[in-house]
């Protein structure tokens, strides 16, 4: 799966009509579509989280996105990933997703990597930015450290019945926390259930995952310094937004060094 358009220093005359209302936006304009087009984004997690910052990243026209999931498509997403049809069942999720995104647009690239998140693969080199869509700690924090250790920008979202999460961390600010630095060492057995647990209201996770592309946006951007030592907390039950506040941790063992 590749794009069309090998030429990522200009916009062909489709693109232009095609992103004609980002060109019109004065924060991003033509030049700040150029920076998109040339930008290599990875998504961490094809399913509730991951299919609506996916899909709104491709049709925003992110260059190069890079889908990690080692899941295949079973019934029982289908309430909450919208990118999948009932024909898709068992199909891969990070395969099925990329087709998705390239027919949704296809001047950009969609590279599926069947494998959970390692932080080692080869497709990594250049990453301007991590999206966090999965579901569990130990991946969490291993994207977490990638993202630490190689000065790359974070997006973090999480969802779980009725509540939802949106985190930025971006490594390079002097000073910025990161994702151990708010929740420390926790792990599957002391941290929240996952949905197929607990349950996860459908449209939160959408709410949620284009919460999360609109900040890839920002961050590709640079455009994204006040979202930075902010949790952003959604109460869909009580249709609230609350933001906390938060510091690095001066001891913490993964960014204070």
């Amino acid at each position: 799966m590749s794009t069309v358009d090998a030429d990522t220093d200009d916009l062909s005359d489709e693109e232009l009509l095609r992103y004609s209302r980002h060109i019109l936006h004065p924060d991003i304009d033509f030049e700040g579509q150029l920076i998109l087009k040339q930008a290599r984004v990875a998504v961490v997690g094809a399913g509730g989280l991951g299919c609506p910052a996916a899909m709104y990243l491709a049709a925003s026209g992110v260059g190069t996105m890079i889908i990690f999931d080692d899941d295949v498509i079973e019934s029982s997403n289908l309430q909450r990933q919208i990118a999948f049809t009932t024909a898709d069942i068992g199909q891969s999720k990070a395969e099925t997703l990329c087709r998705r995104l390239q027919e949704l647009n296809p001047h950009v690239s969609a590279k599926p990597v069947r494998k959970r998140f390692e932080g080692k693969e080869a497709v990594l080199e250049g990453i301007d930015l991590v999206l966090d869509c999965s579901d569990n700690f130990a991946t969490r924090s291993g994207v977490n450290r990638f993202c630490v250790d190689n000065r790359v920008p974070l997006v973090s979202g999480a969802a779980i019945r009725s509540e939802g999460q949106l985190c930025v961390f971006d490594s390079r600010a002097t000073g910025s926390a990161c994702y151990h630095c708010l929740y420390g060492d926790m792990d599957e057995a002391t941290g929240a259930a996952n949905c197929a647990e607990s349950g996860v209201l459908s449209p939160l996770v959408g709410v949620i995952g284009a919460l999360q592309a609109v900040e890839a946006v920002k961050v590709l951007l640079n455009q994204h310094q006040q979202s930075l030592g902010r949790l952003l907390l959604y109460d869909a039950n009580g249709a609230l937004f609350r933001m906390l506040r938060f510091r690095q941790d001066p001891a913490c063992t993964v960014c204070a060094h």
